[in-house]
């Protein structure tokens, strides 16, 4: 059984990995085929949404296809140039099938964090997410 820090450490990992096939393979290992990545929105994104009438706003990437774009969009923007790297907090924690943690985006060129988020996963049966919410900054 992996523990909750592992599935952390492996979580924040995948958004590192610049091959895709290898980041594909690692989406499959951690998520289900029908899992949802829910995020709740940067405030910028949620005042628009506001002003348009949309009182709740979340973002949400379901099934292995939509979680490989949203992971691969990700890495393209703020890893890829060599910018930053995530990774997660020593503070995972498990209670029954789901699992709390944080993570941070830092500098490579090391510092203090300059983003990060708290992370809810619901786990299946086969201990695979089937629900990622995830809560932009720290």
């Amino acid at each position: 059984m992996t523990t909750a820090q592992q599935l952390a450490d492996r979580y924040a990992a995948l958004w590192m990995e610049a091959d895709p096939g290898r980041r594909r393979k690692a989406i499959e290992e951690l998520w289900g085929e029908d899992a949802v990545h829910v995020l709740h929105p940067p405030v910028e994104i949620r005042e628009v949404a506001a002003r348009v009438g949309f009182d709740e706003s979340t973002l949400e990437a379901r099934g292995y296809h939509a979680l490989e774009v949203r992971v691969s969009r990700a890495h393209e923007e703020f890893v890829a140039p060599g910018e930053f790297t995530f990774r997660a907090r020593q503070d995972a924690v498990r209670l029954k099938n789901v699992v709390k943690f944080t993570w941070e985006m830092v500098p490579t060129s090391g510092g203090e964090p300059v983003g990060g988020g708290l992370e809810f996963v619901v786990l299946g049966i086969d201990g695979r997410i089937t629900a990622d919410h995830q809560f932009p900054g720290l």
